[in-house]
């Protein structure tokens, strides 16, 4: 699955000021969806409601979260780099200060398995993670990841 995709240039941010799960989450969904308080306010449940299920901070300062939408069409993500790192309940118990969301349409089948896939192994590259973490302009944050997805198929 190609990244170019799923993300686009304006969902790419550097977040400051967020500190904790919750505020993350709303900062996201706002990311997500810019034009509506009430489909932000769905976004941000609906990841908090698929947390409760178990985190999705992967380790090594990543986080994965995902949710399955009512109206979306299509998978799409959004990325944030994370000013401070903050608390996530990692599987490492490390804080999180790379974070890739993906959305899916509720009936979305394995694509939205197959998109997760895509964004983890780019994430789970180290090299990847440090130009992210070196980095702060948006459109180099956004070449980084489609860079970083077609090296880790390329791998």
């Amino acid at each position: 699955m190609d990244l170019s995709n799923i993300l686009s240039p304006e969902h790419v941010r550097v977040l400051h000021g967020v500190t904790s799960k919750k505020r993350l989450f709303q900062a996201i969904a706002s990311l997500a969806c810019p034009s509506s308080l009430e489909r932000q306010d769905m976004i941000a449940q609906a990841l908090m409601d698929r947390e409760t299920l178990g985190p999705t901070g992967v380790g090594h300062g990543v986080a994965l979260p995902h949710a399955r939408l009512e109206g979306t069409e299509s998978i799409f993500g959004c990325f944030a780099k994370l000013e401070k790192p903050i608390e996530f309940a990692a599987v490492d118990r490390q804080p999180v200060d790379l974070v890739f969301a993906l959305f899916g349409p509720t009936a979305g089948g394995v694509d939205h398995l197959k998109a997760l896939a895509t964004v983890s192994r780019t994430l789970r590259d180290p090299a990847v993670c440090e130009k992210l973490r070196n980095n702060t302009d948006t459109g180099i944050l956004y070449e980084i990841i489609l860079g970083g997805a077609a090296t880790s198929v390329a791998a």
